[in-house]
């Protein structure tokens, strides 16, 4: 049995539903619905997962008496817990924006900033040299007639603290980045430390003090440098070496040289400029050309597989399984979405990695195309893609928020187990797609 994951959106259905034969007393009804489905293969689905997954939240009916209303108020409560659902992950991005935002400082720092500066002028003294004044007198009117003289102060100098706040943060997010540009660590010897290195990685921690979330470091990382390009032209004729005879060397030598006359140096500036508004000049290229314009299959050369254990088997039942990986998988999202997950790092130093790609880890698919491929990713999905003996079904290991615990996606793929329902028209061979050219 495999598992993978697919994303929600494109299989929500919302709509009207108009059934044109007339009903009793010549009244036409509409339903209002919300159906979520798996193109042609709707009736394996709800025997399958033990549940319709059809919610009807109201309906009306026009009768010459009147309209006939009906409310599914079970219905309505799992639309109301889904937008509450969606509204905290909605709160909770916007409050790890904001932490990354003043990383590495943090949002506590600027109430030392603040009574710092309230401190100081309480003892008569003025730390802004005359602009806490200036904004004072640059206040609207409103304020001027609202607030006491003191009150005006009080409110210039919290505007003053916040500024200040906000360019020591520029400044510590600076000087971090000019940090993690610091490269000779790398050719330090083993055992023997420089004491710049010492002192590099003294300063390291302590601008890591304060614990990063997954993206922390994401705006401070240096910008991929972009190699000279006699360096490039020296790599690739020192790769091309031993595939060529003395005369096709000879000849990719003399291209390389004519080409770093000609076009190369143009094409140089061009990586430059990019350079210096992209923090990676070559990932957006090197995923559109490379990536998505690969026509070969993904099977073996794409696509990443997981497993619970190796040399472990802590029960021979495949749904207990099942269960319990689907499970550590879903909380491992969560903690990728709450940006929980600590910041990976190179093994054995304090140098961070960047992260972007696991903003893409889940709830991403590749859609084949004819000339390239596109990448889609939704915020969020609540059900996993379970494959077995050539079927498809589909497999919501959410009910009203709550992630279903192990036993009870234990018993859903249990009954898929049990089903024996055969494969549509064509579904049992539509894994075989993957294996071919795209």
């Amino acid at each position: 049995m495999n598992v993978a994951f697919c994303p929600l959106a494109e299989n929500v259905s919302m709509g009207t539903l108009t059934c044109n034969e007339p009903v009793k007393g010549g009244a036409q009804t509409n339903v209002f619905f919300i159906c979520f489905h798996r193109s042609g293969s709707t009736e394996k689905d709800l025997a399958a997962m033990a549940e319709a997954h059809q919610a009807v939240a109201f309906q009306f009916t026009i009768t010459p008496e009147g309209i006939d209303l009906q409310l599914s108020y079970q219905a309505l409560n799992q639309i109301y817990l889904s937008g509450v659902r969606s509204w905290k992950k909605r709160v909770s991005r916007m409050k790890n924006r904001v932490i990354k935002g003043v990383y590495p400082a943090s949002l506590s720092s600027w109430l030392f900033v603040a009574i710092g500066i309230l401190a100081t002028m309480y003892m008569q003294s003025d730390p802004s040299m005359g602009l806490i004044t200036k904004i004072q007198q640059h206040l609207p009117l409103s304020l001027h007639v609202s607030l006491s003289s003191q009150g005006q102060t009080m409110l210039s100098a919290l505007v003053f603290s916040t500024l200040l706040w906000l360019s020591l943060i520029l400044a510590l997010r600076f000087c971090l980045k000019l940090l993690l540009s610091y490269h000779h660590w790398m050719f330090e010897q083993h055992g023997r430390v420089s004491n710049t290195t010492k002192v590099w990685v003294t300063l390291m921690r302590l601008f890591s003090r304060n614990k990063p979330l997954l993206y922390s470091y994401q705006t401070s990382l240096p910008h991929l440098p972009v190699p000279a390009i006699q360096d490039t032209l020296n790599r690739y004729l020192e790769s091309v070496r031993p595939l060529l005879s003395d005369s096709e060397f000879q000849l990719k030598t003399n291209l390389a040289k004519d080409f770093e006359l000609t076009l190369g140096h143009r094409l140089q500036r061009y990586l430059k400029l990019k350079a210096l508004w992209a923090t990676n000049y070559v990932s957006d290229w090197w995923e559109e050309y490379v990536y998505l314009r690969s026509r070969g299959p993904i099977m073996v050369n794409s696509n990443y597989y997981g497993m619970d254990f190796l040399y472990v088997t802590p029960t021979s039942v495949q749904a207990a399984r099942a269960g319990n990986t689907i499970t550590a998988l879903m909380l491992y999202r969560r903690k990728v979405n709450r940006e929980e997950l600590t910041p990976s790092r190179v093994p054995g130093t304090v140098i961070p990695l960047c992260a972007a790609q696991c903003e893409r880890m889940f709830n991403t698919i590749r859609t084949p195309g004819v000339e390239t491929d596109e990448l889609r990713h939704w915020q969020d999905s609540e059900f996993v893609a379970i494959y077995h003996k050539g079927r498809y079904f589909r497999l919501w290991v959410y009910q009203a928020g709550r992630l279903l615990s192990p036993r009870e996606i234990e018993y859903q793929i249990q009954r898929i187990l049990d089903d024996p329902s055969p494969p549509f028209p064509g579904e049992e061979k539509l894994g075989a797609l993957t294996a071919g050219e795209r």
